[in-house]
């Protein structure tokens, strides 16, 4: 299946975890590209992207790329063709809803126009916002209230919904109303959307979260040798006795 926009192979036929991988090969090689490294092997991408060198090679195969035996990959050409799979060899138009501090930094993160992407309108209901215009940039916040009208007059590809989580999913029904089939939701809140819409959660809590338990786990077996090596102990004979 093609991707009709843009002429590329759709993703599709690639595993998810592939996809999820493909952006840190992709930051791997322009890191590369910029310290004019020619060719790259298996097991230095690993190195830089700290995945398995085996998995590595089967996540670019399904690209149709295999690296030359003694020589590695070029890396202009799978940079290239990473950032065809992943639909970035064109310009994508995003509108973040939110202009809190979290949406105004979003929108003036220079990352997004080296990889593609560009802020065509920030929103916000709060009137002391609205009229404001952001660091760096000549774009000024527009009312929530004409999210329908901007949509139709810019044609955003996607957006950003950086809103709090009382309105998320409110914010979230009129984008997918407006015909928006690609979200990042920033708010921490699950939403519904329609199966044809993709909505990616980004939780800064929850994350948070989870390294506060790692860090926990770490801190207990530093405390505690001895506990740790009983528990791994007992780990173990309870795997050998079950079978």
């Amino acid at each position: 299946m093609v991707n009709q926009r843009s002429g590329a192979p759709a993703l599709s036929d690639i595993p998810d975890a592939t996809v999820a991988r493909l952006p840190l090969y992709q930051r791997a090689l322009i890191r590369l590209r910029d310290d004019k490294a020619v060719t790259v092997s298996s097991e230095e991408l690993a190195q830089l992207t700290a995945v398995n060198g085996a998995k590595v090679r089967k996540d670019l195969s399904y690209l149709g790329s295999y690296g030359v035996r003694g020589v590695g990959y070029d890396v202009e050409y799978l940079l290239y063709q990473i950032s065809r799979e992943l639909g970035l060899t064109q310009d994508w138009r995003v509108l973040i809803v939110g202009a809190g501090n979290l949406g105004r930094a979003l929108a003036s993160y220079a990352g997004f126009a080296t990889r593609g992407f560009e802020v065509v309108a920030v929103l916000d209901s709060d009137p002391k916002l609205i009229g404001q215009r952001l660091p760096g940039s000549e774009t000024a916040v527009a009312s929530a209230t004409d999210l329908e009208a901007l949509v139709q007059e810019l044609r955003p590809d996607m957006a950003v919904i950086a809103t709090p989580v009382e309105v998320a999913q409110q914010i979230c029904d009129r984008l997918v109303d407006c015909g928006i089939a690609g979200i990042l939701n920033f708010a921490p809140t699950v939403l519904q959307a329609p199966d044809h819409v993709e909505v990616r959660e980004v939780d800064l809590g929850l994350e948070l979260q989870i390294l506060a338990f790692h860090e926990q786990q770490r801190q207990h077996e530093a405390s505690n040798p001895e506990t740790a090596e009983i528990d791994l102990r007992t780990s173990i004979e309870t795997v050998r006795s079950a079978r």
